[in-house]
């Protein structure tokens, strides 16, 4: 995956720069190359690659632009019809499907963000359908962006998964826009009540976006065995997952801009109400990011510095991916907890 990383350039790429705006007679004489070398401004220093990877530069940034677009029509239930969707992210076209209930208005917003899955393996209505069809036919707008890097979205870079956070910062504020259009294609949802849904890797996804984005409209969300919010302990853990450039990319973050770039170390600034669900049986996430999440929220929240405590969850005998019973109930609880917000 190409990364933000530019090598220094040598004395001699550094000379034929210098030497790049010379009349083509004298650009390759030695004379006019060391005049022109003793003569030119000092070299502008390398840009700090990691810099606009921050929680800080990440707030900064401005998101949206464009239009969610529906592509076709994939499904019709008594309940909600489902639309595969396209909308622009950082100049990449994302793909996805969204969930709309037939009957009714003003349907609150549900992001539904999934977990990692091989990207040649990849389908557009993936595993999490049946979470995103049940919360449909609760009464939610449903949309479910499909990140970048898995088709039918464009390939672009995402070190530290901060591409796809972006891909649903751009989704959020694409969403805020155009549900204004009283004929558009969001006309029923409802911008001022936005929950996120993430499972796994998209659980991390989500609390970065609560840290960059702590707005009062997104007032919710369930992390659903989720990566750690804390990128020095999800490196030791999926290392072995990702590419050598991505993980050369990513090593050589200094210990302080790896906090600068984690959701754990800006957790004070999530506004939203937010529930973890996990299973102490999980063999792919450490339930015990699980627990210092809930602890360090419920820290924060006791010390009055943010305004929810969480609600949080652990389950018994379940994989990873909850069934049977306990997903049942989860889904239950979620619903619920939605609706509270």
């Amino acid at each position: 995956m190409a990364s933000a990383i530019r090598a220094t350039p040598s004395a001699s790429e550094a000379a034929n720069a210098a030497t790049a705006t010379l009349p083509p007679a004298t650009r390759h004489s030695p004379l006019a190359t060391a005049t022109a070398t003793r003569h030119s401004p000092p070299a502008t220093p390398t840009p700090d690659p990691y810099a606009p990877l921050t929680i800080d530069a990440l707030a900064a940034r401005e998101y949206g632009g464009g239009l969610i677009e529906i592509v076709d029509t994939l499904e019709t239930t008594e309940a909600f019809a489902r639309y595969l969707i396209k909308y622009p992210s950082d100049g990449l076209t994302i793909y996805g499907y969204m969930n709309v209930p037939h009957e009714g208005d003003n349907f609150p917003v549900a992001l539904v963000l999934h977990g990692y899955i091989d990207p040649d393996e990849y389908e557009t209505v993936a595993y999490t359908r049946r979470y995103a069809d049940a919360l449909a036919e609760a009464g939610y707008f449903v949309i479910h962006p499909n990140f970048r890097n898995y088709p039918p979205s464009d390939s672009g870079p995402d070190p530290f998964r901060i591409g796809y956070a972006a891909d649903v910062l751009n989704l959020i504020a694409i969403i805020r826009q155009q549900s204004q259009d009283p004929l558009g294609t969001l006309r029923r949802a409802d911008a001022e009540a936005i929950h996120l849904w993430g499972h796994s890797m998209g659980g991390g996804v989500a609390l970065r976006v609560l840290t960059v984005n702590p707005a009062p409209y997104l007032r919710a969300a369930v992390v659903y065995g989720s990566m750690s919010g804390d990128e020095a302990q999800n490196y030791g853990r999926i290392r072995q997952w990702v590419g050598s450039e991505r993980a050369r990319f990513e090593l050589g973050a200094s210990p302080a801009m790896v906090a600068a770039i984690s959701p754990s170390a800006h957790l004070d600034r999530i506004e939203a109400a937010v529930a973890v669900h996990h299973s102490e049986a999980d063999d792919v996430v450490p339930v015990a990011w699980s627990r210092q999440l809930c602890e360090a929220l419920a820290g924060l929240s006791a010390a009055g510095e943010i305004p929810h405590a969480p609600e949080c969850h652990f389950y018994q005998l379940q994989p990873h991916t909850f069934r049977g019973d306990g997903d049942a109930r989860f889904i239950e609880r979620t619903i619920e907890f939605f609706d509270r917000q």
